[in-house]
């Protein structure tokens, strides 16, 4: 399947997953870093940014976005790359490792290792932020992107240093968040989401100290699942990229080979 990307850097492929809303700007804060070593390659997945919707037959799954990431890369030629994700794409990434289709899988606070509450408590935020992001006007966006009290109101559910962020890429986040043709039936399939099959490729978990989307008593869940520990990113929200882009490259690099 066709989607939108930015391919950066020379080495071996690492492919770059964002969460549900978002769009694969999501990882600039870190793509320099890890393009000195890497082929970087984030992308928009299907329904989200700028790529194009799932075929009307397919419902917007984990799964189907997960096969459309496989399709993606077997179109670009890309065998056995190494992924990473964040959120709904720290699940994708991990359900390809459960395939065995990639080299290595890093996931960053993970869907699916939510109980029931947590579900709807994650469903209800990423609803009203929605909503929010739709009902903006351009000009009242801007504003609460250049107030650090308005960047803080809409960005700190997501990220634990909303001043970190420039105005232009919350902007442009709460853009994407609006035009996500994708986003209501992705939220809506996270109710039929639990962790993948085992994973047949190497993986690594790492979480937020400060998620206050998925909490971090979450990663207990998933080390569980894992059978390993779970890397705790010190300083970080939800959406890490931001909060410290030199921690988050170095555990990508890490986690996909060093």
């Amino acid at each position: 399947m066709e989607l939108a990307y930015e391919r950066r850097g020379t080495g071996a492929p690492l492919i770059l997953i964002h969460g549900i809303g978002h769009h694969w700007q999501a990882w600039l804060p870190v793509m320099d870093r890890l393009a000195a070593s890497r082929t970087v390659i984030a992308i928009d997945l299907p329904g989200f940014g700028v790529s194009p919707g799932l075929p009307d037959a397919i419902p917007y799954t984990a799964e189907s976005l997960a096969d459309a990431v496989e399709s993606f890369c077997a179109l670009l030629g890309v065998r056995d790359p190494h992924v990473a994700g964040n959120s709904l794409g720290g699940y994708v990434a991990l359900e390809l490792a459960s395939r065995g289709v990639v080299t290595t899988a890093t996931a960053l606070s993970p869907a699916g290792f939510w109980s029931r509450s947590e579900l709807l408590y994650c469903q209800a935020v990423l609803r009203a932020l929605r909503a929010t992001a739709r009902s903006l006007p351009p000009e009242q966006a801007v504003w609460l992107a250049e107030n650090p009290m308005g960047r803080a109101l809409s960005a700190g559910l997501l990220v634990a240093h909303p001043s970190r962020m420039s105005p232009t890429a919350l902007i442009a986040a709460t853009q994407a968040l609006a035009a996500s043709s994708g986003f209501d039936e992705t939220l809506e399939a996270f109710s039929g989401v639990m962790p993948p099959a085992p994973p047949k490729s190497p993986i690594t978990i790492a979480w937020g100290e400060h998620d206050r989307l998925l909490l971090r008593r979450q990663a207990v869940r998933a080390a569980r699942w894992s059978g390993q520990r779970v890397k705790l990113l010190k300083g970080c929200g939800h959406v890490p990229m931001s909060d410290d882009p030199g921690l988050v490259a170095r555990v990508l690099l890490e986690g996909s080979g060093g």
